[in-house]
């Protein structure tokens, strides 16, 4: 690349010196980046951007700390967690984690917010800057004018040759004409309607941009959207598997105490116990036999006092015989 541009200049130098060979050739050049770097509104524009594009940052890195401390929860909870909710937290992970980088490429992409803002920032500019340039060249009859910060080797440059600070000067007086113009402008717009001039390619390119900012929003939604319903219709899915586990648990256990009534009932039957025939639960059958305990039990009390009372009598009519005798 450097050789092709220093043959470039030599052949410029020979062919300015074939045909301006009575009055010399003239050259010059200008530091663009010294000139961008002194133009006040040039640099608040890119201080304010800068900020905007810092917030962006601290946007971004608060949402992956945050998606790097769901990741550490999740392996610290694995072995509490079945595989089915491991699978959905991991996809919620990586759901977020795709949305950041989405919004990272929108703000710092190649065709991000950022780039666009910053050739917005340069091309007004940029335009000053070729005007003056080419106002300049055509004032004072230079053949070349070359720009030190562009691709351009320049191994040495003298000083008396750089118009940069007569570039800024320009663009400097002209900026001050355009703010004197401005205000004129805004005390003739109390005055009376003014018809603002309309920049039809500006509106166009923002257009654009809005559309395919627009677009892939609307892509990142529908995706998210997507994952969302599918995660939906997995944990529905989970919810009636589980359901229908408990339902069969239910039926099952309901079946085994039917059956054990069933055999209650058939036992009962044959020791005559019950002559109705009707199917008793497992609380009735407990509470017949803690009836028949109890009814055992005061029998058994009953006999007790019957057989002490007999004694009694027995010693009282032994005494008596010894006292008559």
């Amino acid at each position: 690349m450097q050789n092709k541009v220093l043959f470039l200049l030599l052949v410029m130098f020979t062919l300015g010196i074939s045909v301006h060979a009575q009055r010399g050739v003239r050259i010059a050049y200008i530091d663009t980046e010294y000139i961008l770097e002194n133009v006040p509104e040039y640099q608040e524009a890119i201080s304010q951007l800068d900020e905007k594009a810092q917030k962006w940052q601290n946007e971004i890195q608060v949402k992956l700390s945050t998606i790097e401390q769901k990741r550490k929860d999740l392996s610290n909870e694995k072995a509490l967690l079945t595989k089915e909710l491991i699978n959905e937290r991991e996809e919620d992970i990586f759901f977020e984690e795709q949305e950041v980088l989405d919004y990272q490429q929108k703000r710092f992409g190649p065709n991000g917010d950022l780039t666009i803002q910053k050739k917005q920032l340069m091309q007004p500019i940029q335009d000053q800057i070729f005007a003056a340039v080419q106002d300049l060249a055509g004032t004072r009859k230079y053949d070349f004018i070359f720009d030190k910060s562009a691709d351009v080797v320049m191994l040495y440059s003298a000083k008396q040759f750089d118009l940069s600070e007569q570039i800024l000067r320009s663009i400097k007086r002209a900026s001050k004409r355009k703010q004197v113009q401005t205000k004129a402008e805004r005390k003739a717009a109390e005055k009376e309607d003014v018809v603002p001039e309309v920049n039809l390619e500006l509106e166009e390119r923002q257009k654009a941009l809005e559309e395919k900012r627009a677009a892939r929003e609307s892509a990142v939604e529908k995706a998210r959207q997507e994952k969302l319903a599918a995660r939906e219709a997995k944990v529905q899915a989970a919810k009636d598997r589980r359901q229908k586990i408990l339902d069969d648990r239910a039926k099952a256990k309901q079946e085994k105490l039917d059956a054990q009534n069933k055999a209650a009932e058939t036992k009962t039957s044959a020791d005559g116990t019950t002559t109705t025939g009707e199917t008793k639960t497992k609380a009735e059958l407990i509470e017949e036999n803690r009836q028949k305990k109890l009814k055992e039990r005061e029998e058994r009390k009953k006999a007790l006092e019957d057989r002490k009372k007999k004694i009694l009598e027995e010693r009282q009519k032994a005494k008596d015989s010894i006292k008559n005798n």
